[in-house]
């Protein structure tokens, strides 16, 4: 006798998480979490997931920096404030529902860098730690590569321009 085979797809319930513009998107919900249990529901913040997904894509060789040129901008404004902190969640947007999470990545690569290898490995990252520390199935991983860095290229303080 043979089993018949199942699409999972069909039979996976949908589960729709509301995106930033306001669409949706749907997503298939896991069979087993350990985030719903017969004590309780345990709910992962956003920001949480977004500063996991950005630590985690900054730990592969490659990458120079998360985020798009105002961004980035924004952050190197802020770097410069006495006691204000780098966003380790700059570049990064993420959708969390009550099982999985899909994030967007804005990267800036280092120059020879093979950028299908390098996001191949961010994408492995990312997803290892994300379902590692939060139990939320990471159904997709899109990375957008805005720029690719230069060595020397990096904006140094001019003194000339400064008042003194």
């Amino acid at each position: 006798m043979t089993t018949p085979i199942t699409d999972k797809a069909a039979t996976d319930k949908a589960a729709t998480d509301k995106t930033a513009t306001g669409g949706s998107r749907n997503l298939p919900v896991a069979s087993n979490s350990s985030l719903l249990t017969t004590h309780g529901k345990t709910t992962i913040a956003d920001t949480v997931v977004e500063k996991i997904a950005g630590l985690a894509t900054r730990e592969v060789n490659g990458v120079h920096a998360l985020g798009g040129g105002v961004a980035r901008a924004f952050g190197a404004v802020r770097e410069r404030i006495p006691g204000a902190k780098t966003s380790l969640a700059q570049g990064v947007s993420v959708e969390v529902g009550e099982r999985q999470a899909a994030v967007d990545l804005d990267i800036v690569v280092e120059y020879g860098v093979e950028i299908g290898e390098l996001t191949k490995a961010i994408r492995r990252n990312v997803i290892a730690a994300i379902e590692r520390m939060t139990a939320l199935e990471v159904t997709e991983v899109n990375i957008t590569v805005g720029d690719v860095h230069i060595e020397g290229d990096d904006d140094k303080d001019d003194d000339s321009a400064r008042v003194q």
